[in-house]
């Protein structure tokens, strides 16, 4: 085989690999008074941070980044050499992820949905979430066991039950799909927080894979200092 061919081939499987970033989030909690995307982490706003590590997986072609219509030119700015598609968000986050699947090229047959608040995700996960949904699943999501006792409790705040934690995991993303399962939970018109709740609902088959401490997602400021220490870590 010619190294042309070989090329060739590499591009065809990256092609058929896609990514939606979505930061289109206000980041209230943050309470940093810009979209929370565009925060700096180590510098660099999260969202460059996040872009970079998606483009360093070979496996993925085609990225687009899903970012509040009002500010969508700074987004084109900053992003302008990382060969993305910048699109405008919805209210909500499962509109903000259904804009982002509307641009995907038909060749994307297997779609990952990353936030950029996940800023420090290794480039590993991605491959790792790939693999597993090559592997025959509908979606595959990273998930970390969860240290702390898990209580359930009603609106008063009275315990209901204590939940068994070692069959809990603290979800993160990238989440992978089939495009035919994202694209069949979505029109099912639901909002969720994430988008294997709703592969789960439609009754896709969910599996999850280990996660990475790198992938911690920022929501406050505490979130930032401590995913700034990992920056300067890394």
């Amino acid at each position: 085989m010619s190294p042309n061919a070989r090329s060739d081939s590499a591009a065809g499987v990256a092609s058929s690999v896609a990514a939606i970033v979505v930061a289109a989030g206000r980041g209230t909690r943050l309470d940093a008074g810009i979209p929370k995307a565009l925060v700096p982490l180590a510098g660099e706003p999260l969202v460059v941070h996040a872009v970079r590590r998606v483009r360093a997986c070979e496996q993925i072609g085609p990225i687009v980044v899903v970012a509040p219509g009002d500010v969508l030119a700074d987004f084109v700015s900053l992003l302008d050499s990382y060969e993305v598609t910048v699109v405008a968000g919805g209210a909500e986050r499962t509109d903000s992820v259904g804009a982002g699947l509307a641009v995907l090229p038909s060749s994307a047959q297997l779609v990952l949905v990353h936030d950029a608040a996940r800023a420090l995700t290794p480039p590993a996960l991605f491959d790792a979430v790939i693999a597993a949904v090559r592997d025959g699943a509908d979606a595959v999501v990273p998930g970390v066991a969860v240290s702390d006792t898990i209580k359930q409790v009603d609106d008063t705040g009275q315990v209901l039950a204590t939940l068994d934690r070692s069959a809990l995991r603290a979800i993160q993303t990238p989440q992978g799909f089939t495009r035919a399962a994202l694209v069949a939970a979505h029109a099912s018109g639901d909002l969720a927080t994430d988008d294997a709740a709703l592969v789960e609902k439609a009754g896709g088959v969910v599996r999850v894979i280990e996660g990475s401490a790198l992938a911690a997602k920022v929501t406050t400021q505490v979130d930032l200092r401590l995913l700034t220490e990992l920056a300067a870590q890394s």
